[in-house]
């Protein structure tokens, strides 16, 4: 929920799974959440970053590596590592 001024004001803000689009619950400890920085032409990072949540149930299945890399290439974060 927003305010008047646009700031979130909520108290939890639920998470979903970005592999499998499942809410992240409370009891799920086996989650994890994945800050992944982007970097310009040289290398270096911009201070930009996408994130990731892995549930529990992914990493449980050892689906975890697969899961990122095809969410890490739909978001097009791969591009200049294909091209080399």
């Amino acid at each position: 929920m927003e305010n008047d001024v646009g700031e979130i004001v909520d108290l939890y803000i639920p998470r979903k799974c970005s592999a499998t689009n499942r809410p992240l619950t409370a009891k799920d400890h086996a989650s994890v959440q994945i800050n992944i920085g982007k970097v310009n032409e040289d290398g270096l990072y911009t201070g930009e970053f996408e994130t990731v949540a892995i549930s529990g149930f992914v990493r449980g299945k050892g689906l975890a590596d697969d899961a990122l890399n095809r969410i890490v290439d739909s978001k097009g974060l791969l591009d200049d590592i294909k091209k080399k």
